[in-house]
């Protein structure tokens, strides 16, 4: 079985140095390396085919690999993820199901990261920041899922080529059409949790809240546009969440009696914040920086989530 592996990206950095050094230490021996940067570049050495596409979006990056590889299976990473040396040999066993289309791996948070990198990253994997998808960032049970990020999905070139490949100028949120475009024709996409990639985060809280608010509003107007895997209550919680704060202001101005009951609500939320922060973080710092994160995507998820909802059209979206 062999591997095309592709990654986007607008340009040279450090970080695609770092993933090029790992893959050169990946214990399997039948792959190629595609690297789609905007401009030429041949920087990167001769095992590497370096495609300039001009300054076109992830997904449209990934379409335009296609033609150039030569795998059985294509294998997307990110720019900001490096993997682990049994990535590809743990993933072979998974694609010996013909029902399987696709799979998607944990993308752990490296123990290299900064503070703020590493607390953004335990605000995904925590149980009250990532919640029902803390899978995503930590090695849990296999399972089927039905949408995974692209930052570690291997998808069969069969598959990809029916499907017309991503065929999208969403970003974030082409690997949302991409998994329902599989799951469309009955195949299966699985969570693998050793095929295991690290991936880099944004620090807080500046770097990650602009990351949580381009996700809800992508994910808000999925909830429209693609509600087979974008409609589900566990979306729309953090916006619950931000109605609550506002309704119990309100209600504790008119009624000066529901103080007590708010006050009580606000202290257990914050309580099982930090609860679920210290359980995901070591140090008291790490765990405080978690414990506000996961409070401040709260809010900023919830808001841009109704945002997402309410727009008629996303920029990004083609005609």
């Amino acid at each position: 079985m062999r591997f095309s592996i592709v990654i986007p990206l607008k340009s040279d950095n450090a970080y695609i140095r770092e993933t090029l050094a790992a893959l050169k230490q990946v214990d399997y021996d039948d792959y190629e390396i595609i690297v789609l940067p905007d401009e030429p570049f041949d920087g990167w050495g001769k095992d590497v085919n370096a495609i300039a596409t001009g300054a076109v979006g992830p997904g449209a990056k990934r379409d335009l690999a296609l033609p150039h590889a030569t795998g059985d299976i294509l294998a997307f990473l990110d720019d900001d993820t490096y993997p682990d040396c049994n990535w590809l040999k743990n993933s072979v066993k998974y694609f010996n199901d013909p029902q399987i289309g696709a799979i998607g791996g944990p993308a752990v948070t490296p123990a290299s990261d900064s503070l703020r990198q590493q607390a953004s990253g335990n605000v995904y994997a925590s149980f009250l920041g990532g919640g029902n998808y803390a899978y995503r960032y930590l090695p849990k049970e296999t399972k089927a899922v039905d949408d995974y990020p692209t930052c570690n999905l291997l998808v069969r070139r069969t598959v990809f080529e029916s499907i017309g490949g991503f065929d999208t100028t969403f970003w974030p949120g082409e690997d949302t059409k991409l998994c329902l475009d599989i799951v469309k024709r009955g195949l299966k996409i699985i969570y693998a949790p050793d095929v295991i990639v690290f991936h880099h985060r944004r620090p807080l809280f500046a770097g990650h809240l602009n990351q949580v608010r381009s996700y809800a509003l992508h994910r808000g107007y999925f909830a429209k546009r693609f509600p087979q895997t974008s409609l589900r209550p566990s979306y729309f919680l953090p916006t619950f969440l931000v109605i609550g704060f506002g309704i119990g202001i309100i209600f504790s101005l008119f009624f000066p009696g529901f103080w007590f009951v708010y006050t009580v609500g606000m202290v257990a939320y914050v309580a099982a914040v930090f609860t679920s922060a210290r359980a995901s973080s070591r140090g008291f710092q790490l765990t405080l920086l978690t414990g506000l994160g996961i409070i401040a995507t709260h809010l900023v998820y919830g808001v841009w989530f109704v945002a997402g909802l309410l727009s008629l059209r996303l920029s990004e979206e083609s005609e």
